[in-house]
């Protein structure tokens, strides 16, 4: 994909507040902390668009980055680890899930998930969500480059099998360090961008 413009646009509390030129959105969710703001900047190639931070809990709303003036990446709030007021979570949750379950324009979502470790409960809650909604899902195994071989084999095995995954669901390894899997993440989001809305 060729990125010739990337650019912050907004971001967004309530549903209403979207975008509604109806152009494709692709959303990226994810713990806090796994690691969604690097690989934004790493697909879009550009640094800083996205704010990384190593406090988790840094996205606090869904912001909407204008690609190409073709289509939206859409951060939205890493879940999990938040040091957040609990009223504040709830209505986190209560606008992704809105945002999930109901966005017409939204082709496929990318979850994270930390290569490093098994996936936890929050993970697991936010794949059923998405199985629920019928969004279209690719997992994305981050932070790829802190693994070993024989660790990365063993752990992309073992996240297949705590998720109870078919055997032709993709998982991508990914590391913004290296950029190993931004092209193979590209040749799955193309052509969502191109599917009929």
């Amino acid at each position: 994909m060729n990125i010739t413009s990337a650019t912050f646009l907004k971001s967004v509390i309530r549903i209403e507040e979207c975008p509604r030129d109806g152009r494709p959105e692709i959303a990226f969710v994810g713990r806090s902390n796994v690691g969604k703001s690097s690989l934004l900047n790493a697909l879009l190639n550009r640094k800083g668009l996205a704010k990384t931070s190593t406090t988790p809990g840094k996205t606090q709303m869904i912001n909407f980055f204008d690609v190409n003036r073709r289509f939206y990446f859409v951060d939205l709030p890493g879940y999990g680890y938040a040091k957040v007021p609990k009223g504040v979570k709830s209505e986190w949750s209560r606008v992704m899930t809105a945002y999930l379950r109901h966005r017409e324009p939204l082709k496929l979502v990318v979850q994270l998930l930390d290569a490093r470790h098994t996936p936890s409960d929050k993970d697991h809650e936010m794949l059923e969500l998405l199985r629920r909604a019928r969004v279209p899902v690719l997992l994305a195994a981050t932070k790829i480059d802190k693994l070993s071989r024989n660790e990365r084999t063993r752990n992309l095995k073992a996240i297949r099998a705590d998720l109870d995954l078919d055997d032709d669901a993709v998982i991508i390894p990914f590391s913004a360090v290296t950029a190993e899997g931004v092209k193979p993440l590209w040749e799955i989001i193309a052509p969502c961008l191109k599917s009929p809305t």
